[in-house]
């Protein structure tokens, strides 16, 4: 395991942009996986953005075009850009990671071993 730290949520108006952070406690991970979830208010938890070693980026049609993952090595960090944001982006958003790779395991809660404590995203219409 590692420790997962995400921060830049906050409020923001409906079109705008956000950019959320994962640091990577001991460093990003040569081969893993990483998934960004989230879960807004009554819902269950969803992943949306994920990154595999073997396949690269995936996103859910809910957020493709809008939102992009990157990651500074050197700042052991993991980014979520998120653009044209809409009131219905509005939850608490998580990373996860694991040292396993499967794509096919991308968006399954149940994979990842890693958790951020997650950080909120309310986005105004």
């Amino acid at each position: 395991q590692v420790q997962l730290l995400e921060s830049g949520g906050g409020s923001v108006q409906a079109g705008g942009s956000l950019t959320l952070s994962c640091n990577f406690s001991v460093g990003i991970w040569v081969n893993y996986n990483l998934a960004w979830f989230r879960q807004a208010a009554c819902k269950e938890r969803e992943g949306f953005a994920a990154f595999d070693s073997y396949d690269g980026t995936t996103y859910a049609d809910a957020v493709n075009d809008r939102f992009a993952i990157s990651k500074d090595n050197a700042k052991k960090t993991v980014y979520l850009q998120m653009n044209s944001l809409k009131a219905e982006d509005s939850a608490i958003y998580y990373c996860a990671a694991t040292r396993v790779v499967s794509s096919r395991n991308r968006f399954n809660i149940n994979f990842y071993d890693s958790w951020g404590q997650g950080t909120q995203v309310t986005v105004n219409s």
